[in-house]
């Protein structure tokens, strides 16, 4: 069985308090609509300002993904059908046909896996032969033909080694059998027949291999114990010659038709890895293991076919370059924003909500308002943090009259003062004056765009003063063209809001000649005044687009 789907409603890999309080509202409606299988999630860090709203609501940070790539865990099914080393080549057979599969995983007692049983192997090997010694040749050890024919054991000699053997069939005459026992080698021979004294007798006394005696005649104790003493394996079967003669041509263990040389994988590993591996051995399936080495399934080619059962509703963001990594290889069923729209595409038709607001929450609270559903207290006090983030406590030119009145509802319903706490959360999010790393603190809310060829990166942090950037300005500058460096940005930049003051200052890594292009009033060297730019998306981005496409 397939695994059923899940639906992670997820924002963009560096997450804010916008992106990460939409993804959770947004799924609590679809859970609260009946929709059992949609789970809040998040594909970065959480910010110190997102930190502080979780901890304020009381609510569990969202499940982190690192990716969304289709995993060989992913598309197999359930419980696999195993079969053990020491079973018989019959039994797998009964397994290939009972549960219609074309490949056997062969297991220890503790179920870890031993090698791979092909069923197209199998039959070849024991359907293809046409030459007659070739037919009657076995690989079998007395208890596996013991147990293959459900027989009645008189003695057995060495019952476990396995041994290539000669199988023949004890219809002659006891006359002419005598002169053919002479013409074959006893000790590496197995020797099928009825309840016929004389030829009984003279197969022991020859010192055969095994004797199986069909029909389920009887073993009397003097035939045992002269067996006994002749180091012959003697065993009575209820079947009769002819299926004697089939059973123990399938009576070969099954470790005796396996090699070492099988591939194996983890469920965690990439469907995509799993395709190179099926192709570069010319392998036709994989046993699949989990983080203890135990036997979980069978991949197949056909398995590379099948979709992921993980889909995707992106909040907050609608380019794959800002989306979890594998997004592009997955399902995405909605999309819920409020930014420009940039190159993305689906394979089919899919739920698209983009509106010019403030903020993802705003559009998010305006979903519950059409469901005619409020929030519960929590889920609006996340909400109102959203939204009060992205549009600096609507200061931000981006803010709408919706944002207004739906920040009004919004703060009704978590019975809070929107101002007060929109300064708090502020003040509990500004990583400036902290040791956080440089490279972190660029990186906690960072955006990729794509111009003419180009990727610019720019990240954004909010401070209350512009005191404690001018103490890291250096580290910050110098850690800007490392990553410029390193990712092969046109431009990379970081805006820094003052939102008390209202303003902000960008400091860039890129190219000289950015100076003469970009239009702000140039503070010091790569450093320029952004004078009354509050928002990334609504003022800053679409300058720099504008530079960069000319």
């Amino acid at each position: 069985m397939m695994k059923k789907n899940t639906t992670y409603v997820i924002g963009h890999r560096n997450p804010d308090t916008d992106s990460i309080c939409s993804a959770i509202a947004y799924a609590e409606l679809l859970r609260i609509q009946g929709d059992t299988t949609v789970f809040p999630a998040r594909a970065g860090n959480l910010n110190q300002q997102t930190e502080f709203v979780l901890e304020h609501f009381g609510q569990v940070p969202p499940k982190r993904l690192s990716d969304v790539y289709p995993r060989v865990g992913d598309v197999i099914g359930g419980q696999p059908v195993t079969i053990g080393l020491n079973e018989p080549l019959a039994t797998a057979l009964e397994l290939y046909h009972r549960h219609n599969i074309r490949m056997l995983p062969v297991v220890d007692a503790a179920r870890r896996p031993q090698g791979l049983l092909l069923l197209k192997e199998m039959t070849e090997l024991f359907l293809l032969p046409t030459d007659a010694e070739e037919m009657r040749r076995v690989l079998v050890s007395s208890q596996s033909v013991t147990n293959c024919l459900r027989a009645e054991v008189g003695t057995l000699y060495q019952a476990d080694r396995i041994e290539e053997l000669d199988l023949y069939v004890g219809a002659r005459d006891s006359h002419s059998f005598s002169d053919w026992l002479q013409e074959i080698d006893p000790r590496r021979s197995i020797l099928i027949t009825g309840q016929r004294a004389e030829i009984i007798n003279s197969a022991i006394a020859a010192g055969v291999r095994m004797l199986i005696i069909s029909g389920g005649a009887a073993l009397d104790q003097d035939m045992v114990e002269k067996a006994k003493a002749a180091q012959v394996s003697l065993i009575s079967s209820s079947f009769d010659t002819a299926n004697c003669c089939w059973l123990t041509r399938l009576a070969t263990p099954v470790s005796a038709l396996i090699g070492k040389d099988f591939l194996q994988v983890g469920r965690s590993e990439l469907l995509s890895d799993l395709r190179l591996k099926l192709l570069h051995r010319d392998a036709v399936g994989a046993v699949v293991v989990d983080d203890e080495g135990l036997v979980i399934g069978i991949a197949s080619k056909s398995h590379l076919l099948k979709n992921s059962p993980i889909r995707l509703i992106l909040v907050d963001h609608n380019e794959l370059s800002q989306a979890i990594p594998g997004a592009d290889m997955v399902e995405i069923i909605e999309v819920i924003d409020h930014h420009r729209l940039g190159n993305f595409q689906t394979d089919r038709p899919i739920r698209f909500i983009n509106q010019p607001l403030g903020s993802t929450c705003t559009l998010v609270a305006t979903l519950y308002r059409q469901a005619g559903m409020e929030p519960d207290a929590r889920v609006a006090g996340l909400l109102l943090s959203g939204l009060l983030s992205d549009t600096v406590i609507l200061k931000s030119p981006t803010t709408t009259d919706i944002d207004r009145e739906v920040c009004l509802w919004l703060a009704e319903l978590a019975d809070i003062d929107a101002v007060c706490f929109g300064n708090r959360l502020f003040s509990a999010g500004s990583p400036m004056a902290s040791d956080i790393a440089a490279r972190q603190l660029i990186s906690t809310d960072f955006k990729e765009y794509e111009v003419g060829g180009k990727c610019l990166g720019l990240g954004q942090v909010e401070v209350v003063s512009f005191h404690a950037f001018h103490n890291r300005k250096t580290e910050l500058e110098q850690e800007l063209r490392r990553m410029r460096d390193e990712k092969g940005y046109a431009l990379a930049a970081l805006l820094v809001t003052d939102i008390v003051a209202g303003t902000s200052l960008l400091l860039t890594a890129g190219p000289k000649e950015l100076s003469l292009l970009i239009g702000y009033p140039q503070q010091e060297t790569n450093l320029y005044s952004a004078i009354g730019v509050l928002s990334r998306k609504k003022q800053l981005v679409p300058h720099l687009l504008k530079i960069f496409k000319s």
